[in-house]
C-alpha cells in the first residue's frame, strides 16, 4: 500500500473537542490547546477548510479560548453529542471541499478522536493524526487508541511535519509566516 502524501487541494483540518472544563482533566492539555490553535492558524495561512467540534457543552463548556481565537474568521465551530466528530453536517462539508486527506488533533485520543478516525477510514477518507496535538484524561488509553487507529489505516504525523508536507518548498509565498507558527508548538510530555 502506498505511503498517503499531504496535498493543498485534498486536505481539512478537524480539531475535535478542545473545551474549557474538559482540559483540567486532559494529560499535557496546554500542549493539546497550543498545538492545535497552531494548526488552526496554519490551516488559515494555506487556505485549507477547518472544523472545530465540541461535545456536549451544556457539560463541557465552548472550546478552549485559544481554540476559539484561532478558528473565528476561518473554522466555524460545530456542537455535536456523540462521539464521532463526523457528524452528517461535517461529513457533507468534507465531500463539498473535496477534502479526503483530513488532518484529526484534539481529545480524548480513546473517544472522540478513535471514533471519528474510524467513521473517516469507513467513509473513504485518509486520516493523518496530529500526535503532537492529540491526548486524553487517562494517559494509558493514548497510545493504545494510536496504535488501533494507525492499524485501521490512519497515518502519524505531526503539527510540524504536516506543515512542512503541505507547504512542499521553501519557496511557498507562506513558507515565513507558517515559519513563524511552527515555532510556538510544543513537544509533548512523555508518557508515563
Amino acid at each position: 500500500m502506498p505511503n498517503p502524501r499531504l496535498t493543498l487541494d485534498r486536505t481539512a483540518l478537524l480539531v475535535i473537542d478542545v473545551q474549557e472544563r474538559l482540559l483540567p482533566t486532559i494529560w499535557d492539555g496546554d500542549r493539546v490547546v497550543t498545538n492545535c490553535a497552531a494548526a488552526l492558524e496554519l490551516a488559515r495561512l494555506l487556505a485549507i477548510p477547518a472544523f472545530v467540534t465540541e461535545q456536549y457543552t451544556k457539560g463541557l463548556g465552548h472550546s478552549a479560548p485559544a481554540i476559539a481565537k484561532a478558528a473565528s474568521g476561518h473554522a466555524r465551530i460545530y456542537e455535536k453529542t456523540r462521539f464521532s466528530a463526523l457528524t452528517p453536517e461535517i461529513d457533507a462539508l468534507l465531500s463539498a471541499t473535496r477534502s479526503d486527506d483530513i488532518l484529526i488533533c484534539g481529545v480524548e485520543a480513546h473517544v472522540c478522536v478513535q471514533q471519528t478516525v474510524l467513521d473517516l477510514l469507513a467513509s473513504g477518507r485518509q486520516p493523518f493524526l496530529l500526535t503532537d496535538a492529540i491526548s486524553a484524561g487517562r494517559v494509558d488509553q493514548i497510545s493504545p487508541a494510536f496504535r488501533r487507529m494507525e492499524r485501521g489505516g490512519a497515518t502519524p504525523s505531526g503539527v510540524l511535519g504536516a506543515a512542512y508536507e503541505l507547504l512542499g518548498d521553501a519557496a511557498h509565498p507562506q513558507f515565513r509566516a507558517v515559519l513563524g507558527v511552527v515555532k510556538t508548538l510544543q513537544a509533548p510530555l512523555p508518557l508515563l
